[in-house]
């Protein structure tokens, strides 16, 4: 016992029995004043407790009155031609069934918390209860004994698909540690190097073509680009591949490229009168010119890019000496990646696919998909694989896997960067990822016959079949959306199929951390990474599915919205290498049409290019949106469950999903 400590023992205990006092001097003198204090501290605790929690209720109503007003407004401001009804579809209409059936479970979970029933180990037929308690205690007598098993066995199927695809994408780093740590790189040799520089004779005939389509942003930095690289005058031509459907920039481009041919440029402008095929069938046009035969290798370099001026001196040299090369692809570097959240999570997203993916699969398995852009073809290869097919909308995935069953090896170049620009907006961003899942599902249900029949190694083919098509483009949608977007909510409601921590946390910030070693400056957007890659799923899933079934939006192509950005070093390069007379001088040289006229037309070109006249209003994307309310009720019914984790996780995502469905992230509109 303390020496500090007093007991005093009555010998009548009926009031009291024990009083125990700490504190000697203070409270043996008075003890009935101590007593008749503890009560009256006691209630003003209470009131004081009362009333802060009273004191945030206003501040909680004002909060989310501001909330609601702010997404009613959104809602009120969004365009009328909101989200393409083709992009929502019958997933769009599952969604919201979920988020009905989950409100609905919500009120009933809730209800039943406050009335405190715990009926999970009784049997209905021997204790009498009224209606809605027996249909609660069926309930959750079927719930364990049917439903909760068949969730199980599908999220124990998607987390083992989960784990399968997290291990490939391990394999893959180690991979580029492995190159990092032994300084693997594809290196031309020093003859072939001392050959090209010796004289104009040794450089071998290039093509260079631009296909663009409505581009009016960016049509002469990348013409003024290609124009401007360091090869002989008399050995390489600029192929302008205008699909544009406006007169008035038809006209633009066709006399920026007349100027060029004035100083000396081998440039030809195309424009095809029936645009058919997308940008396959543009590139399959051009390559049906007579004057192709005499040239072996072609450039491929779309609208926004602006390659440095030794591009073809850093990439043509690979192929002399190595017959079996068909494609040389550069890696895209990004003018606007710090432009908004959006550009640089995309900029994680793709510092991932060009260090690891193109650069492991290039040098182990000679093998890649071609990026449709800043790479350089053999010809040749291109006329033995077949061509430029319009069947898919992804035709630079096409000819790469068929130049790959016939032989040709790839070689990807890390060190070799192509300026370009990301899509500022969600809406460019969802269309454009959009048809880059889709696409793939098309090309392997028409490619799979041939993967088969072809003469290349089994293992080549198991690469192509489960490797390239099922795991990355297949399984990486299905499980992401599957698991984190259905089961997570669903297991909520249905405690007994409760998902362990490690899959909803720890694998995949693991799996985040290592996709953004590559850009190690964005570590601190590694969790907005995770929630924004797990709220793109809902899009990457059903642009797979429509692709794989031939849905409606499969074949859909739309252009990927362009700024014209350019970094400071290319205008200053621009600026040196054009000077102003040039530019007067190019307003006087314009076909049969006057210097004046052509003034006026540039001069309202260049008022509808300005953003700030232009005006448009955001989207709002329905899909995010309910899968935002249904994410946030599966939130509310975990704190019954007081489960942490699924709590945070769920409220956070929710909230994601809640931002992405207004289009509050990337560029916005006024």
């Amino acid at each position: 016992m303390a020496p500090n400590t007093v007991v005093i023992t009555l010998e009548k205990p009926e009031n009291i029995s024990l009083i125990e006092l700490n504190d000697s001097k203070s409270g043996s003198l008075f003890p009935e004043k101590q007593k008749a204090a503890s009560p009256k501290q006691f209630t003003w605790v209470l009131l004081l407790k009362a009333h802060r929690i009273l004191a945030v209720i206003p501040w909680l109503a004002v909060s989310l009155w501001s909330v609601f007003g702010s997404v009613k407004q959104r809602i009120a401001l969004s365009d009328s031609n909101e989200e393409d009804p083709k992009y929502r579809g019958r997933l769009y209409r599952f969604i919201k069934a979920f988020l009905a059936i989950s409100v609905i479970a919500l009120v009933i979970e809730i209800f039943a918390y406050f009335n405190k029933w715990d009926l999970s180990l009784v049997n209905p037929w021997e204790v009498e209860f009224n209606l809605v308690q027996w249909s609660y205690m069926a309930w959750l007598n079927f719930r364990v004994d049917y439903v909760a098993p068949l969730i199980m066995t599908l999220s124990k199927f998607c987390i083992v698909l989960f784990m399968i695809q997290s291990l490939d994408r391990f394999v893959q780093c180690m991979g580029c540690f492995w190159i990092k740590f032994k300084k693997l790189k594809p290196v031309v040799k020093e003859e072939v190097q001392s050959d090209i520089e010796d004289g104009s004779s040794n450089f071998p005939m290039v093509l260079v073509q631009i296909p663009m389509c409505n581009e009016k942003e960016v049509y002469e930095q990348s013409i003024a680009a290609a124009c401007q690289l360091d090869w002989p005058k008399d050995r390489f031509l600029v192929q302008v591949l205008d699909d544009s459907d406006d007169e008035l920039l038809q006209h633009l481009i066709r006399d920026e490229c007349i100027s060029w041919k004035e100083k000396g440029v081998n440039i030809v402008y195309r424009h095809r009168f029936i645009r058919t095929g997308y940008k396959a069938g543009n590139l399959k046009s051009a390559m049906a010119c007579d004057y192709v035969q005499d040239y072996e290798f072609v450039a491929i370099l779309d609208a926004d890019f602006t390659p440095n001026p030794d591009f073809l001196k850093l990439t043509v040299p690979h192929f002399k000496g190595n017959p079996e090369l068909g494609l040389v692809q550069a890696r895209w570097s990004f003018v606007n990646k710090d432009e908004n959240l959006l550009t640089r999570l995309q900029n994680i997203n793709l510092c991932f696919h060009f260090e690891v993916e193109q650069q492991v699969n290039g040098l182990f398995l000679n093998f890649f998909g071609f990026n449709g852009t800043a790479g350089v073809w053999r010809i040749k290869a291109l006329e033995e694989s077949g061509g430029w097919l319009e069947r898919t909308t992804v035709e630079d995935m096409d000819i790469a896997v068929r130049a790959h069953l016939h032989g040709w090896k790839f070689i990807f170049l890390n060190d070799v960067k192509v300026l370009c620009e990301l899509p500022e907006s969600y809406e460019a961003y969802k269309k454009q990822q959009h048809r880059w899942h889709s696409g793939p599902m098309q090309l392997f249900r028409l490619c799979l016959p041939a993967i088969l029949s072809s003469k290349v190694s089994v293992w080549k083919k198991a690469n192509l079949i489960f490797l390239f098509f099922l795991l990355r483009k297949l399984i990486l949608p299905f499980y992401s959306f599957t698991l984190f977007c259905i089961i997570l909510p669903l297991t909520m409601f249905v405690p007994e199929a409760e998902l362990p921590p490690w899959v909803i946390c720890y694998v995949p910030i693991v799996m985040s951390i290592l996709n953004i070693l590559p850009s190690p400056k964005s570590f601190p957007f590694l969790m907005p990474y995770l929630l924004f890659e797990n709220t793109m799923s809902v899009t990457k899933f059903n642009a797979m599915v429509s692709g794989l079934f031939q849905l409606g939006s499969a074949y859909e192509w739309v252009v990927t919205k362009k700024t014209g950005r350019s970094s400071e070093s290319d205008l200053l390069s621009l600026a040196e290498r054009e000077s102003k007379t040039l530019n007067e001088e190019k307003i006087q040289r314009r076909l049969s049409e006057s210097g004046l006229e052509m003034l006026g037309k540039l001069s309202e070109q260049k008022e509808q290019m300005t953003p700030v006249v232009k005006k448009k209003k955001n989207k709002i994307f329905r899909k995010e949106l309910a899968l935002a309310f249904l994410l946030l009720t599966a939130a509310a019914r975990s704190l019954l469950s007081e489960q942490g984790i699924h709590f945070y996780y769920l409220m956070f995502q929710g909230l994601s999903f809640l931002v992405v469905g207004l289009d509050l992230i990337g560029e916005q509109m006024s």
